[in-house]
Protein backbone atom coordinates (compact mmCIF):
# COMPACT_ATOMS: atom_id res chain seq x y z
CA UNK A 1 0.00 0.00 0.00
CA UNK A 2 3.10 2.70 0.70
CA UNK A 3 4.16 1.81 -3.04
CA UNK A 4 0.91 2.27 -4.49
CA UNK A 5 0.93 5.54 -2.10
CA UNK A 6 3.97 6.71 -3.82
CA UNK A 7 2.74 5.36 -7.30
CA UNK A 8 -0.57 7.71 -7.35
CA UNK A 9 0.70 10.94 -5.63
CA UNK A 10 0.27 12.96 -8.82
CA UNK A 11 -3.15 10.95 -10.03
CA UNK A 12 -7.19 10.93 -8.22
CA UNK A 13 -7.56 8.23 -5.99
CA UNK A 14 -11.16 7.70 -6.68
CA UNK A 15 -14.17 4.71 -5.66
CA UNK A 16 -13.41 2.65 -8.45
CA UNK A 17 -9.65 2.72 -7.76
CA UNK A 18 -10.48 1.81 -4.17
CA UNK A 19 -12.61 -1.14 -4.78
CA UNK A 20 -10.58 -2.87 -7.65
CA UNK A 21 -7.63 -2.11 -4.61
CA UNK A 22 -9.77 -4.14 -2.32
CA UNK A 23 -10.66 -7.33 -4.46
CA UNK A 24 -6.87 -7.62 -5.18
CA UNK A 25 -5.83 -7.30 -1.51
CA UNK A 26 -8.85 -9.34 -0.49
CA UNK A 27 -8.01 -12.76 -3.10
CA UNK A 28 -3.97 -12.27 -2.08
CA UNK A 29 -2.66 -15.48 -0.80
CA UNK A 30 -1.57 -12.86 2.62
CA UNK A 31 -5.21 -12.51 3.65
CA UNK A 32 -6.51 -16.07 3.34
CA UNK A 33 -8.96 -17.02 6.35
CA UNK A 34 -9.47 -13.00 6.77
CA UNK A 35 -12.15 -11.23 5.96
CA UNK A 36 -12.14 -9.47 2.75
CA UNK A 37 -11.09 -6.10 2.64
CA UNK A 38 -13.74 -3.14 1.54
CA UNK A 39 -13.28 0.03 -0.75
CA UNK A 40 -14.46 2.15 2.31
CA UNK A 41 -11.21 0.81 4.45
CA UNK A 42 -8.71 1.15 1.13
CA UNK A 43 -10.67 4.84 0.78
CA UNK A 44 -10.05 5.63 4.73
CA UNK A 45 -6.23 4.15 4.70
CA UNK A 46 -5.25 6.64 1.90
CA UNK A 47 -7.07 9.34 3.29
CA UNK A 48 -5.39 9.00 7.04
CA UNK A 49 -1.94 8.48 5.33
CA UNK A 50 -2.68 11.83 3.70
CA UNK A 51 -3.08 13.84 6.75
CA UNK A 52 -0.42 12.21 7.98
CA UNK A 53 2.12 13.17 4.91
CA UNK A 54 0.14 16.85 5.37
CA UNK A 55 0.88 16.81 8.93
CA UNK A 56 4.91 16.46 8.56
CA UNK A 57 5.08 18.95 6.34
CA UNK A 58 2.57 22.12 7.02
CA UNK A 59 5.33 24.96 5.51
CA UNK A 60 5.17 22.95 2.29
CA UNK A 61 1.97 21.76 1.31
CA UNK A 62 3.04 21.64 -2.34
CA UNK A 63 5.08 18.90 -2.09
CA UNK A 64 2.47 16.14 -1.34
CA UNK A 65 0.87 15.63 -4.36
CA UNK A 66 -2.28 13.16 -3.83
CA UNK A 67 -5.65 13.91 -4.73
CA UNK A 68 -8.35 12.21 -3.19
CA UNK A 69 -11.28 12.16 -5.29
CA UNK A 70 -14.61 11.90 -3.53
CA UNK A 71 -16.66 11.92 -6.54
CA UNK A 72 -18.50 8.51 -4.90
CA UNK A 73 -19.38 10.06 -1.52
CA UNK A 74 -22.65 11.62 -1.39
CA UNK A 75 -22.73 15.39 -0.54
CA UNK A 76 -25.66 17.95 0.26
CA UNK A 77 -26.72 21.13 0.72
CA UNK A 78 -27.77 23.14 3.68
CA UNK A 79 -31.26 21.94 2.99
CA UNK A 80 -31.33 20.53 -0.23
CA UNK A 81 -28.94 18.28 -1.81
CA UNK A 82 -26.46 20.11 -3.79
CA UNK A 83 -23.51 17.43 -4.97
CA UNK A 84 -25.50 13.71 -5.76
CA UNK A 85 -23.74 10.30 -6.23
CA UNK A 86 -22.91 9.97 -9.96
CA UNK A 87 -22.03 7.54 -12.19
CA UNK A 88 -20.18 7.88 -15.58
CA UNK A 89 -21.29 10.81 -17.15
CA UNK A 90 -24.37 11.17 -15.39
CA UNK A 91 -24.77 15.02 -14.15
CA UNK A 92 -26.82 16.30 -11.47
CA UNK A 93 -29.39 19.40 -12.00
CA UNK A 94 -29.15 21.80 -9.16
CA UNK A 95 -29.77 25.06 -10.90
CA UNK A 96 -32.67 25.56 -8.54
CA UNK A 97 -30.28 25.81 -5.81
CA UNK A 98 -29.34 29.35 -7.56
CA UNK A 99 -25.48 29.19 -7.17
CA UNK A 100 -23.10 30.87 -9.39
CA UNK A 101 -19.49 29.97 -9.90
CA UNK A 102 -15.77 31.93 -11.40
CA UNK A 103 -14.54 31.08 -14.52
CA UNK A 104 -10.86 31.05 -14.24
CA UNK A 105 -10.66 31.61 -18.16
CA UNK A 106 -12.01 35.29 -17.59
CA UNK A 107 -12.40 35.69 -14.02
CA UNK A 108 -16.33 36.35 -14.66
CA UNK A 109 -18.90 34.88 -12.80
CA UNK A 110 -21.88 32.34 -14.57
CA UNK A 111 -24.97 30.53 -13.22
CA UNK A 112 -24.13 26.82 -11.68
CA UNK A 113 -26.54 24.39 -14.37
CA UNK A 114 -24.95 20.93 -12.65
CA UNK A 115 -22.54 20.19 -10.26
CA UNK A 116 -20.52 17.09 -11.86
CA UNK A 117 -17.94 15.75 -9.04
CA UNK A 118 -16.04 17.53 -6.05
CA UNK A 119 -12.40 16.51 -5.04
CA UNK A 120 -9.97 17.44 -2.37
CA UNK A 121 -6.75 18.81 -2.95
CA UNK A 122 -3.40 17.76 -0.81
CA UNK A 123 -3.56 21.34 0.27
CA UNK A 124 -7.04 20.55 2.16
CA UNK A 125 -9.06 22.80 -0.09
CA UNK A 126 -11.98 21.10 -2.21
CA UNK A 127 -12.70 21.73 -5.50
CA UNK A 128 -15.99 20.99 -7.51
CA UNK A 129 -16.45 20.64 -11.09
CA UNK A 130 -18.99 22.52 -12.24
CA UNK A 131 -21.28 22.51 -16.13
CA UNK A 132 -22.25 26.19 -16.40
CA UNK A 133 -25.89 27.01 -17.39
CA UNK A 134 -25.92 27.23 -21.05
CA UNK A 135 -22.54 25.78 -21.48
CA UNK A 136 -21.35 22.11 -22.84
CA UNK A 137 -19.19 20.09 -21.61
CA UNK A 138 -15.76 21.32 -23.35
CA UNK A 139 -16.37 24.47 -20.74
CA UNK A 140 -16.30 22.49 -17.79
CA UNK A 141 -14.23 23.53 -14.74
CA UNK A 142 -12.83 23.03 -11.77
CA UNK A 143 -13.46 25.41 -8.86
CA UNK A 144 -12.60 26.17 -5.30
CA UNK A 145 -15.43 25.90 -3.15
CA UNK A 146 -14.79 28.29 -1.35
CA UNK A 147 -13.61 31.39 -2.99
CA UNK A 148 -15.40 31.01 -6.34
CA UNK A 149 -18.48 29.57 -5.85
CA UNK A 150 -21.65 31.39 -3.89
CA UNK A 151 -25.70 31.87 -4.23
CA UNK A 152 -26.41 33.57 -7.12
CA UNK A 153 -26.47 37.19 -7.55
CA UNK A 154 -29.66 38.86 -7.38
CA UNK A 155 -31.07 41.63 -10.35
CA UNK A 156 -32.84 44.82 -8.88
CA UNK A 157 -35.82 46.17 -9.55
CA UNK A 158 -36.05 49.91 -10.34
CA UNK A 159 -37.57 50.58 -7.21
CA UNK A 160 -34.76 48.89 -5.18
CA UNK A 161 -32.09 51.19 -5.59
CA UNK A 162 -31.79 52.35 -2.63
CA UNK A 163 -30.82 48.73 -1.92
CA UNK A 164 -27.23 49.89 -3.11
CA UNK A 165 -24.59 51.48 -1.26
CA UNK A 166 -20.98 52.81 -1.71
CA UNK A 167 -18.78 50.10 -1.25
CA UNK A 168 -21.04 47.64 -1.61
CA UNK A 169 -19.57 44.88 -3.51
CA UNK A 170 -22.36 44.31 -6.54
CA UNK A 171 -21.94 41.83 -9.70
CA UNK A 172 -22.13 44.45 -13.01
CA UNK A 173 -23.01 43.48 -16.30
CA UNK A 174 -19.79 43.99 -18.78
CA UNK A 175 -20.26 44.70 -22.25
CA UNK A 176 -17.18 44.55 -23.90
CA UNK A 177 -15.64 44.50 -27.04
CA UNK A 178 -15.90 40.45 -27.97
CA UNK A 179 -18.36 39.74 -25.32
CA UNK A 180 -20.73 40.57 -22.79
CA UNK A 181 -20.09 39.11 -18.77
CA UNK A 182 -20.42 39.56 -15.29
CA UNK A 183 -17.39 40.10 -13.34
CA UNK A 184 -17.33 41.46 -9.35
CA UNK A 185 -17.17 45.05 -8.59
CA UNK A 186 -17.03 47.87 -5.92
CA UNK A 187 -19.84 50.67 -6.00
CA UNK A 188 -17.47 54.07 -5.44
CA UNK A 189 -19.73 56.76 -6.01
CA UNK A 190 -23.82 56.50 -6.75
CA UNK A 191 -25.91 59.88 -8.50
CA UNK A 192 -29.04 59.32 -7.43
CA UNK A 193 -32.22 61.17 -9.32
CA UNK A 194 -35.48 61.39 -8.58
CA UNK A 195 -37.71 58.56 -10.49
CA UNK A 196 -40.39 56.30 -10.14
CA UNK A 197 -41.34 52.78 -9.41
CA UNK A 198 -40.85 52.05 -13.19
CA UNK A 199 -37.31 53.07 -14.22
CA UNK A 200 -34.17 54.25 -12.28
CA UNK A 201 -32.37 57.12 -13.41
CA UNK A 202 -29.77 56.43 -10.52
CA UNK A 203 -25.79 56.57 -11.76
CA UNK A 204 -23.31 54.08 -10.01
CA UNK A 205 -19.77 54.71 -10.78
CA UNK A 206 -18.25 51.04 -10.06
CA UNK A 207 -14.49 49.55 -10.35
CA UNK A 208 -14.05 46.01 -11.36
CA UNK A 209 -12.19 44.01 -8.35
CA UNK A 210 -10.05 41.88 -11.13
CA UNK A 211 -8.92 44.72 -13.44
CA UNK A 212 -9.72 48.27 -11.17
CA UNK A 213 -10.96 49.38 -14.59
CA UNK A 214 -13.97 52.17 -13.36
CA UNK A 215 -17.26 52.85 -15.19
CA UNK A 216 -20.30 54.36 -14.73
CA UNK A 217 -23.28 52.49 -14.92
CA UNK A 218 -26.90 52.29 -14.70
CA UNK A 219 -29.11 50.02 -12.44
CA UNK A 220 -29.98 47.54 -15.12
CA UNK A 221 -26.02 46.73 -15.32
CA UNK A 222 -26.61 45.36 -11.21
CA UNK A 223 -27.24 42.63 -9.14
CA UNK A 224 -26.45 42.57 -5.41
CA UNK A 225 -25.00 39.98 -3.51
CA UNK A 226 -27.40 37.99 -1.39
CA UNK A 227 -25.68 38.99 1.95
CA UNK A 228 -22.59 41.31 2.38
CA UNK A 229 -21.37 39.79 4.92
CA UNK A 230 -20.39 36.50 3.51
CA UNK A 231 -21.88 34.04 1.01
CA UNK A 232 -23.30 30.61 1.45
CA UNK A 233 -21.36 27.41 -0.10
CA UNK A 234 -22.45 23.62 -0.09
CA UNK A 235 -22.54 21.73 2.73
CA UNK A 236 -20.60 18.56 2.18
CA UNK A 237 -21.78 14.97 3.46
CA UNK A 238 -19.56 12.70 3.33
CA UNK A 239 -20.11 8.91 3.77
CA UNK A 240 -23.72 9.31 5.32
CA UNK A 241 -22.66 11.43 7.90
CA UNK A 242 -23.58 15.19 7.97
CA UNK A 243 -20.37 17.48 9.03
CA UNK A 244 -21.34 21.20 10.51
CA UNK A 245 -18.40 23.27 10.83
CA UNK A 246 -18.49 26.38 13.14
CA UNK A 247 -19.72 28.28 9.98
CA UNK A 248 -22.59 25.92 8.78
CA UNK A 249 -21.81 26.83 5.21
CA UNK A 250 -18.22 26.86 5.29
CA UNK A 251 -15.93 23.42 3.80
CA UNK A 252 -12.69 23.09 5.69
CA UNK A 253 -10.51 19.99 5.27
CA UNK A 254 -11.21 19.73 9.30
CA UNK A 255 -14.40 19.01 8.67
CA UNK A 256 -13.98 16.27 5.62
CA UNK A 257 -11.48 14.20 7.69
CA UNK A 258 -12.89 14.67 11.21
Amino acid sequence: MENILKETRDKSIDQEFCQKLAESFSSSANRAGKSPLTSEQVLSWFQDKQNMMLACLPSSPAAVQLCIDLSGAAVSGSTRDCFEDLEGDQENDVSELAFEAKSYRDYAWYDVGSFLSYRVLSTGEVEARVRFAGYGKADDEWVNVKTDIRERSIPLEPSECQRVHSSDLVLCFRDGLYQAIYHDAHVIEIERKQHDESECTCIFKVRYVHDSFEEKVNLQRLCCRPSQDGDRQPLLLIQGEQTVPADPFLITSQSLWG
